[in-house]
């Protein structure tokens, strides 16, 4: 038999080990991402609680202002009828001029 006149540059148990060696780093890689994306994961709930939370407090200050405005609008139209009222009641100088 011939041996080729080739040198070898790694032999089988390099190359195995070769293998080995870039699983693990592949395996570590994974977890790392892994772990990263249950972070992000945790983050986006906690963003996501929060969120709704301030959707609720402007829920709240949205039917606080509306109260505030219906009740302003309700006081003025009870003070326009008290003028109404007023101006009713009083007399009129016969004496005066209409207009």
């Amino acid at each position: 038999m011939q041996r080729s006149s080739r040198r070898v540059l790694y032999t089988e148990e390099r190359v195995r080990a070769l293998f080995d060696q870039m699983r693990a780093e592949l395996d570590e890689m994974a977890e790392r991402h892994a772990a990263k994306q249950r972070r992000l994961r945790a983050e986006l709930a906690d963003l996501q609680r929060e969120i709704a939370e301030l959707q609720a407090e402007h829920a709240e200050l949205r039917a606080a202002v509306l109260a505030r405005q219906r009740g302003e609008s309700e006081l003025a139209e009870l003070r326009r009828l008290r003028e109404i009222g007023r101006a009713s009641a009083a007399e009129r100088d016969p004496t005066a001029r209409l207009h």
